[in-house]
This record gives C-alpha cells, sequence and structure tokens, in this order.
C-alpha cells in the first residue's frame, strides 16, 4: 500500500485526535454525573462518612468499567464491520478493477465532476492507492486509521475515572454540613467545563451547552438527595 498524501494523513490524525478529546471529555462528564447523583443520595440518607465513602468509590469503579467495556464492545463491532468491508472492497477491486474504477467516477461526478475529470481523478486515485480511495470514497473509512478497542476502553476508563474522582472528593473531604454544598459547586465547575469544552469541539452554543449540562446534574443530585433523604427518614 502506497503512502497517503502527508496533508491527508494529517487532517486525517488531526480529525481522530479531536474525536478522542470529544469522547474524552463526554467520559469525564458521565463520571462527574452519575458519581455525583449516587454520593448525594447516599449523603441525604445518612451521614456517615464510610458508607459515603464505599457507594461512592463502587460507583466509580462500576462506572468506569462499564463505559470502558461498552466502548470495547461497540468500537470491536464497528471496526469487525470496517475491516469486512474492506476485504470485500479488495476482494472486488481484484476480481472486477474496470468496474470499481467506473464506479468511483461515478460517485465524483455524483459530486459534481464532469465525466472527463472525475475519470481522471478515479483513475489517479486507483494508481496512487485503490482500497484507500474506494474504502474513503463509497463507505468513509480510512484502513490505515481504524480505531483500536482497547485504547477506546482505556480512554473511556480513565476519563470516567477522572470526572468521577471529582464530586467523590468533593463529598468526603468537607465537613459534614457543608458535604452537600461542596460537592455540589464543584460538580457545577466540573460541569461548567466540560459543557464548554464539548461546545468548543462542536461548534455548538457555549451558554446552551452549559446550561443543559449543569441543569442536568444539578437535576440529578436534587432527585437522588430527595430520594436519600427520604430513605434515611424511613428507615430511622
Amino acid at each position: 500500500m502506497t503512502e497517503t498524501h502527508p496533508g491527508a494523513r494529517h487532517q486525517s490524525t488531526l480529525s481522530s485526535r479531536l474525536n478522542w478529546l470529544r469522547a474524552g471529555v463526554l467520559g469525564a462528564n458521565d463520571g462527574i454525573i452519575s458519581v455525583a447523583g449516587l454520593v448525594v443520595g447516599v449523603a441525604g440518607a445518612t451521614p456517615e462518612r464510610t458508607a459515603i465513602l464505599v457507594a461512592g468509590v463502587a460507583s466509580l469503579v462500576a462506572g468506569a468499567l462499564s463505559m470502558a467495556g461498552g466502548e470495547y464492545v461497540s468500537v470491536s463491532t464497528q471496526r469487525d464491520t470496517e475491516q469486512a468491508t474492506l476485504r470485500y472492497e479488495q476482494y472486488e477491486l481484484e476480481t472486477m478493477p474496470e468496474a470499481e474504477e467506473r464506479e468511483l467516477a461515478e460517485i465524483y461526478e455524483d459530486k459534481g465532476l464532469s465525466p472527463g475529470l472525475a475519470a481522471d481523478v478515479a483513475r489517479e486515485l486507483t494508481r496512487h492507492d485503490a482500497l484507500e480511495a474506494h474504502a474513503q470514497a463509497e463507505h468513509g473509512i480510512d484502513p490505515d486509521q481504524l480505531t483500536s478497542p482497547w485504547w477506546a476502553a482505556a480512554a473511556s476508563l480513565v476519563a470516567f475515572t477522572v470526572g468521577g474522582l471529582l464530586p467523590l472528593a468533593a463529598i468526603i473531604l468537607p465537613p459534614v454540613q457543608w458535604r452537600v454544598w461542596a460537592c455540589a459547586i464543584a460538580v457545577g465547575a466540573g460541569l461548567v467545563l466540560t459543557g464548554v469544552v464539548s461546545a468548543r469541539l462542536g461548534n455548538a452554543p457555549v451558554r446552551r451547552a452549559v446550561a443543559r449540562n449543569v441543569g442536568v446534574g444539578a437535576l440529578t443530585m436534587l432527585v437522588t438527595y430527595v430520594v436519600g433523604v427520604l430513605f434515611g427518614i424511613s428507615t430511622s
């Protein structure tokens, strides 16, 4: 397989890094909200630091492993599908190269090129790297940039853990009377940060993303705290 043009490779690598960063931010966001909801709920039911800590650590570990496992399965399935597509595309290129070149030319015609120019482009791309040209044009796949399920799982685990440590530390370290408020403030600050970053990465309105993020987190903590208080009253 011939080497890809440096500019195209740089663009693909940059896009891949942005996708990883976006996934990391979302994973941290999930960690913040999930762990915060649980520890605030437990804090509403009992003032015992040990109970809150055990519940928070259990939530952190379970959530991180669940995120990692789900990401591994999802990316593995996607990778298997992409590899099967590449194998079939390679088979077609080996058994019917003329028909595949015509198909590639038709794709570029549909994108607005004249028939003659589309044929020239298809011929040049096929000569340079036929599999890459067809995989990208027909399926949006870069054969040299398939995502590793292990890296995806590790990134999700780390991101969720980092996010989940924020509410856990914020509710364990302060005195009893300040725990819930300290956790709420820390979680709010964390969700503002992840909301800003995710909005910037996705070119979305920052205020709307932050408001949505903080609103979901606040609602989660409010509901779980009320449930915890009611549960604590009923068992006292």
